[in-house]
């Protein structure tokens, strides 16, 4: 069992071409086994990839990963532990380019993750970075899978100061230093935990709109949990990683713009409100306040951590 956890048969080597200086990437799909089909086809792309040394292993989230093709991992996590499962499937990986794949998500490319890799490779100050998400089957993406606040063209690429973690590549070193996913927050913001973390290692977190994963059009208002998970989450946020003088700025903000999401809808509104309380109420894991001068970097690139 590896410091993250779990249950691990590991993932063997998928060399995709004969030259020796490939660069090693390791994939982790995190599954509760009830989208067989999509995950197939997540499988399937990412074994297709040409230009990388593929290592790929399959976390199944309370469900048993069974019939995976040859050379694919496995990690069994008898419950279903939420976003924090990922953690588990990067012991059973090599690679010093970690990418987190939905199970609903494919590569439409071959070279995808090589194209990923190099990124990491002629830019070392880059820690993580996120895709472009895109669905084929609809011609204008959600304007929230583009993590900046001038949403703009989807296209452009751009330093930000949260992910969408559908598809997201991120540095080994980089991942294991902070500590890797949250492994509370059951499900909503951990790519906002994990972004801020990222940023005060010292490393810059980019939105690469020139390199496309493709994904379903969904909405993240389908979980049933999502108000409460919502809020209580961004309090979780707050309370675990910003200084103590920008807490109130920053839930304020915040609070401020979900009720006006919802503000006419009561139900929605007493759901955020109970979650927002249980942020308060209940332990938000080990605080690790942010540096002045990340604030400042993260202020210079165009969003300081109050929005």
């Amino acid at each position: 069992m590896g410091i993250f956890g779990g249950n691990v048969r590991p993932a063997a080597a998928r060399r995709v071409n004969s030259a020796e200086s490939l660069p090693s990437v390791g994939v982790v799909i995190l599954t509760r086994g009830d989208r067989p089909t999509e995950l197939a086809a997540a499988v399937d792309s990412v074994l297709a990839q040409r230009g990388t040394e593929v290592n790929l292993v399959v976390v199944g989230n309370g469900w048993a990963p069974t019939t995976l093709p040859a050379g694919v991992g496995a990690v069994h996590l008898p419950d279903n532990v939420g976003v924090g499962g990922r953690n588990a499937g990067v012991p059973a990986v090599r690679g010093e380019v970690l990418f987190f794949l939905d199970d609903d998500a494919w590569l439409p490319s071959t070279d995808a993750l090589a194209n990923i890799a190099a990124l990491f490779a002629e830019h070392p100050r880059i820690g993580m970075a996120q895709t472009r998400l895109a669905d084929p089957a609809e011609p204008t993406a959600p304007r929230y899978w583009v993590p900046r606040l001038r949403k703009g063209d989807p296209a452009r690429s751009s330093t930000v100061m949260y992910v969408m973690e559908a598809a997201l590549a991120v540095r080994r070193s980089v991942f294991e230093a902070i500590g890797g996913f949250a492994a509370d927050f059951e499900y909503a913001h951990e790519g906002i935990d994990l972004t801020w973390r990222v940023w005060d290692a010292g490393y810059l977190v980019w939105y690469a709109g020139d390199l496309i994963t493709c994904h379903p059009a969904i909405l993240p208002t389908r979980h049933a949990a999502y108000q409460r998970l919502n809020a209580r989450n961004r309090v979780w946020i707050a309370r675990r990683n910003l200084p103590a003088v920008l807490v109130p700025a920053y839930l304020g903000v915040w609070t401020a713009v979900e009720w006006a999401r919802v503000r006419n809808d009561p139900t929605a509104w007493e759901t955020y409100r109970s979650g927002w309380l249980e942020g308060w109420r209940t332990d938000p894991g080990q605080r690790r306040p942010i540096s002045w001068r990340t604030v400042y970097e993260m202020a210079r690139h165009g969003r300081p951590p109050v929005v």
